[in-house]
């Protein structure tokens, strides 16, 4: 009994000893670190990356492009002769004799300009028609998430409306009652600011440009050329400003020729593109027409 007892009270010493210890450590839980070890623990500001660290995405994406961004632009500084939707330079038709059409889509953008035609693009997707979309930056703007799914839509072509939706020109002018640009500057202005909108959106390179309004002067179109793009237009009519009815829309899109590039609107729903959309494209079928986009052909 003297043995066991002993042996009782001494485990009971060794089990008080160790608890002491543990209240010992539990107690410096929360402490402040010394000064030496404080040298060594970053603090939340240390930790975060610190912003001038950090790669400027779209400053690289930009820097990255083919475009001429650096062009000399005192040799468009003269004086045009020609004004108008068909000035020199200006592409309006496919170069093919096969039954091929294109439909290509605005998205103008602005006070009146920013709606979405859902029934039309929805009636595109289901029935498989590719089709080529200018938008416009002031509608990617204010409908960025849709501008995003159209993009990423193989489907859809994105192609450039300009900037702030006006005619371009090399020293001023009007179309439709909009001022047009009124220098070089200013119309390599109306191409770019959209041209680099998108890239940094999208990652994806534009080279076609279809200006607000559809007018031009010929040293503006050559200016465009020299900047990487092709100025294109159309010879059909399709819905004549998204102010066509159904029927006429319809009827617009039934004088398809061979090569034919159809002009429409995908920001005004309340129009008659959509219904007028729907109704022709079985007929043109039917006819032997096939869809296209503006990007598998060549242009004239």
């Amino acid at each position: 009994m003297y043995w066991s007892g002993y042996k009782l009270r001494r485990l009971g010493f060794i089990v008080l000893a160790l608890i002491f210890v543990l209240i010992i450590q539990a107690c410096k839980v929360g402490e402040e670190p010394s000064d030496d070890e404080s040298e060594n623990v970053p603090s939340k500001e240390e930790a975060a990356p610190k912003e001038e660290d950090q790669p400027d995405v779209n400053q690289r994406e930009v820097e990255e492009t083919t475009l001429n961004y650096d062009l000399d632009l005192s040799p468009f500084e003269r004086e045009p002769s020609q004004w108008g939707e068909n000035v020199d330079g200006v592409k309006t038709r496919m170069d093919t004799d096969e039954q091929q059409i294109a439909l290509t889509f605005d998205a103008c953008g602005g006070p009146y300009g920013n709606g979405y035609d859902e029934e039309l693009i929805t009636y595109l997707l289901e029935a498989q028609i590719p089709a080529t979309l200018f938008v416009n930056q002031r509608w990617i703007d204010e409908n960025e998430e849709l501008f995003l799914m159209l993009a990423d839509e193989p489907l859809f072509q994105i192609e450039n409306h300009g900037t702030q939706h006006i005619p371009l020109s090399v020293n001023g002018g009007t179309a439709w009652g909009i001022e047009a640009t009124e220098s070089p500057k200013e119309a390599q202005q109306e191409v770019l600011g959209n041209h680099k909108r998108v890239y940094e959106l999208t990652g994806k390179e534009m080279s076609l440009f279809r200006s607000g309004t559809a007018y031009y002067d010929e040293v503006a179109v050559s200016l465009v050329e020299a900047l990487g793009y092709e100025v294109v237009n159309f010879d059909i009519l399709g819905d004549a400003g998204a102010t066509f009815s159904k029927e006429q829309v319809t009827n617009a899109l039934l004088q398809a020729q061979p090569g034919s590039i159809a002009l429409l609107h995908m920001n005004q729903p309340q129009s008659g593109t959509a219904g007028g959309v729907k109704e022709a494209v079985p007929l043109l079928k039917e006819k032997g027409f096939e869809f296209v986009q503006l990007q598998d052909v060549e242009l004239k």
